[in-house]
């Protein structure tokens, strides 16, 4: 059992004790054998992971935001036209990263909750050429999903780059880098990829390689630049020792653990049970009474839920509450409803226990708050959504 209240956050998650203890295992040389034969393998398994078996990895220390930067720092110049599909915060961030890099930036920003309609994305890149679009899969301030699959596609009918802000979709959202033809996937160590924080994961295709190779001008972005962080992956790779700046040892050890195990599971087993949970999580609020900030079903992410507060809750009552009965829950992150909803995390290796169990503990929550409504309502909703 734990000791501790179960952490249903859209990150950090709960992680496998076998990844912390390989985070907790002692620390080797980053150039000792067999650290280079897991980094090694770590690279090999991040192509698989992400379906994209001709993609170069990088795995580098830092947080998902140096991620979004090192995909753009690498491929855009001053005076390149970019284009931002914005569907919440993480989008407008994107935005506002590009500025510094003295671009000119075109944003597309869906109503809240709501996407891009893709007709609208192919009228704006026929119109004018953009070298670069950022994609955000899943919006972690709305839980919004746009269909990366398809914009991709109109992307690549004008030639323009995609780089995918994956932090809250890579090995939990259905992605398919290579089939699909997006040029940069990113995301962090510590969603649905399952390792603590620090990891900035990328997946780069041969297109963006090249386009990169092909830049009239140094990378501005020293720790960022490909061109010192290319040698050191293709060392490791080819089970060779390399340096640029010391690699968190322990955290690769840990990243290789999960990658094992996320292969172990299978991509399309771990694609259907992270889509399941979410309907599972999904039905067990609407049978509560509570909307959800996604306007459409059809573009709400599998791997968090973001519902409203009842009408006269807030969430520095709620949340307590929740957490009382053993649940830890995000607040709100977009500045529109800050203070009108709250946020689910349910990927990486959460079971259908851990979802019914955040169900009963939200079911509680809102009883201690005076919420009327029909106890067990919502988990038995997600018990019949999971039995299918």
């Amino acid at each position: 059992m734990r000791d501790r209240a179960l952490l249903m956050i859209p990150g950090p998650i709960e992680f496998e004790s076998e990844v912390l203890q390989a985070l907790g295992a002692p620390t080797s040389s980053h150039v000792a054998p067999e650290f280079i034969e897991v980094f090694g393998q770590a690279l090999e398994r991040m192509r698989e992971v992400w379906l994209c078996p001709s993609g170069q990895p990088f795995v580098v220390s830092g947080s998902g935001m140096l991620a979004l930067e090192m995909a753009v720092a690498n491929l855009i110049e001053s005076g390149d036209k970019t284009l931002v599909l914005s569907t919440g915060v993480f989008g407008d961030r994107y935005a506002d990263l590009l500025r510094r890099y003295h671009v000119e930036v075109s944003v597309l920003r869906a109503p809240l909750g709501k996407t891009i309609p893709l007709q609208q994305v192919e009228e704006t890149l026929k119109e004018h050429r953009y070298k670069l679009m950022t994609i955000t899969h899943v919006d972690t301030s709305t839980g919004v999903r746009t269909d990366a699959k398809f914009l991709a596609a109109i992307a690549r009918k004008y030639d323009t780059l995609t780089v995918l802000d994956g932090v809250c979709s890579v090995a939990g959202e259905e992605l398919r880098q290579e089939e699909w033809g997006i040029d940069v996937v990113l995301t962090a160590s510590q969603k649905a990829i399952g390792v603590p924080p620090g990891l900035a994961l990328m997946i780069v295709s041969p297109r963006a390689i090249e386009t990169w190779r092909r830049r009239k001008t140094p990378v501005s972005n020293y720790y960022a630049d490909w061109g010192n962080w290319l040698p050191i992956m293709e060392a490791y790779e080819a089970r060779k020792a390399s340096y640029f700046a010391t690699p968190p040892v322990n955290l690769i050890c840990a990243l290789n653990v999960s990658l094992e195990r996320i292969l172990k599971e299978g991509m399309e087993t771990r694609f259907e049970r992270h889509k399941r949970f979410g309907a599972a999580c999904k039905a067990g609020i609407q049978a509560l009474g509570l909307e959800q900030v996604p306007t459409d079903s059809a573009h709400a992410a599998a791997t968090l839920t973001a519902p409203y507060y009842p009408r006269g809750i807030t969430g520095s009552e709620f949340l307590p509450k929740v957490k009382d009965a053993g649940v830890i829950l995000a607040g709100g992150l977009h500045p529109d409803i800050k203070g009108k909803y709250f946020r689910i995390g349910h990927m990486g290796a959460e079971t259908a226990g851990d979802l019914l169990a955040t169900i009963g503990a939200i079911e509680a929550g809102l009883q201690g708050c005076g919420y009327t409504f029909e106890l067990g309502a919502g988990v038995r909703a997600a018990q019949r959504t999971l039995r299918g």
